[in-house]
């Protein structure tokens, strides 16, 4: 009788178990058509709301790219040399050191301002975001191809809609092609002087909901990328309708930029770092040369007097220092300055100034680009520049070496010489215009790892070879093996 029970129990609980799974499963058949509904957290929104979109994209973009160009751009640029014996100052640009890996960050920010211009083109309610979201999108591929040449673009970020693996676009068609950076502008600035809905931009950290101001920021945005192709383009029909309608950044009070502030959580990286980090990076030769020969108060600003100083004065380094040849001392070079780490809350994320506007006009003046006076519109971006660091121009200044028509120089080389100067801590932005025009004169590093050659682009990076083989391979050939001395489509000046 035990024994026969205890059959009986088992046989009984199979029982009951085959009835709880073929119950169970008779339940789960009848409820997939409500799995999703039934699986949905409804606490959690379906997407994210404008307004956070468009304020993240902006400040991680401006954030990030800040820091990337203070760490990685500078080097490349000239401005800073980093005193850890970095593989990247000596142009192995496939050795990132606290810096140097901009494609993540462009990508992710493209995406998500994708997803924002999504949510322009379909909901009513946020159309206001379409002018902002494709003068964005136009400002980042700008960026992206800046540096890299041919990416993956067109079917690069469709927000919701995952593209493993996307095709390689030309830098040609990125500027110029359907959905390209000019059509987008152009597209951009139409969406803005056709909204007339009741709602307003929030989210905005650049011009605090400003439609006038983010048209500004597209027409700069515009003469800057089409002086970037004026070599391979014709571009002086544009150019001149956009300065004669002049609807461009024109005042520092205008500018497209954020501010750092001096705590966190909003300050600038650099001083939210270890000060080991910050004191990698010291005033480079070129730099010291430029400024102390131009006699420009703005050293004081961006670098700090060497300790080992008697009498204050600066020391800059050349860049591409090797760990097995040399050895430094950081108290015998300038470190940069306060205005990087102490007193961040002077200090912006810039993405187009009223300075970089008019360097750009004067250069088209002075190439016969537009009629206008290109003496007179560098002076004006040239003390705009000085007013943008904090600095006073000095009385002569504009009369002595930094003079237009220096006859030791030319008006083009004075022109982006000074650009350069205005753009420290945009180091990419200096890197990429003497790739398209030869200024300033960079030198030749100490211990070059690629054969005393100053690359003319960004690598892909590792990733890329791994998780997108398939176009990656013909962008690798393009470039003659993925090679950092292959010019992009715009660069035919080197």
């Amino acid at each position: 009788m035990q024994k026969t029970s205890s059959l009986n129990m088992v046989s009984l609980k199979k029982l009951f178990f085959s009835a709880f799974l073929l119950g169970s499963l008779t339940s789960l058949i009848n409820c997939t058509k409500d799995f999703e509904e039934i699986n949905t957290n409804p606490n959690a929104p379906l997407q994210v709301q404008p307004e956070l979109l468009l304020r993240q994209v902006i400040y991680d973009f401006g954030e990030q790219m800040s820091y990337e160009g203070f760490t990685a751009g500078n080097l490349l640029g000239q401005y800073t040399t980093a005193l850890d014996f970095n593989l990247f100052d000596r142009h192995d640009l496939k050795s990132p050191q606290l810096g140097g890996n901009p494609w993540p960050i462009l990508y992710q920010n493209l995406r998500d301002n994708e997803i924002l211009l999504q949510q322009a083109l379909e909901s009513p309610s946020a159309t206001v975001y379409e002018g902002p979201a494709r003068i964005l999108k136009a400002y980042m591929a700008a960026v992206l191809t800046d540096l890299y040449g041919d990416v993956p673009y067109s079917v690069a970020f469709q927000g919701k809609t995952l593209t493993v693996t996307p095709e390689y676009d030309s830098q040609e068609s990125i500027y110029t092609g359907q959905d390209g950076i000019l059509e987008n502008l152009d597209l951009g600035l139409a969406a803005i002087s056709a909204y007339n809905g009741s709602r307003a931009l929030e989210g905005d950290i650049l011009f605090n909901g400003d439609l006038e101001g983010w048209r500004r920021f597209g027409n700069s945005l515009k003469i800057k990328s089409l002086i970037r192709i004026s070599a391979v383009a014709d571009v002086a029909p544009a150019l001149q309708d956009l300065y004669d309608e002049a609807s461009f950044i024109m005042q520092n009070s205008q500018n497209a930029t954020f501010d750092f502030t001096d705590g966190e959580p909003n300050n600038f990286r650099l001083a939210r770092l270890r000060i080991g980090d910050f004191n990698n990076f010291v005033l480079s030769e070129t730099m010291e040369e430029v400024l102390t020969g131009l006699q420009d108060p703005r050293l004081e600003i961006l670098y700090r007097p060497f300790a080992n100083s008697p009498d204050g004065s600066f020391s800059g380094l050349l860049n591409g220092i090797d760990a097995s040849q040399t050895s430094i001392a950081l108290a015998d070079y300038s470190l940069t300055g306060t205005v990087f780490r102490e007193e961040s809350g002077r200090l912006d994320a810039n993405f187009i100034t009223a300075w970089e506007t008019n360097f750009l006009l004067a250069e088209a003046a002075h190439k016969s680009l537009i009629n206008a006076d290109a003496q007179a519109l560098y002076e004006l971006a040239v003390a705009q520049a000085f007013e943008y660091w904090g600095a006073a121009l000095p009385v002569g200044y504009l009369s002595g070496a930094a003079s237009f028509n220096n006859p030791d120089s030319s008006p083009l080389q004075q022109i982006i010489t000074q650009k350069w100067i205005g753009n420290t801590i945009n180091g990419y932005e200096g890197w990429i215009e003497y790739r398209r025009t030869g200024f300033p004169l960079l030198k030749t590093i100490s211990a070059s790892l690629n054969n005393d050659l100053i690359p003319v682009r960004m690598p892909y990076p590792a990733e890329e070879e791994a998780l997108n083989n398939s176009n990656y391979q013909e962008a690798f050939e393009n470039t003659e093996g993925n090679s950092i001395n292959v010019p992009v489509w715009w660069d035919v000046n080197l």
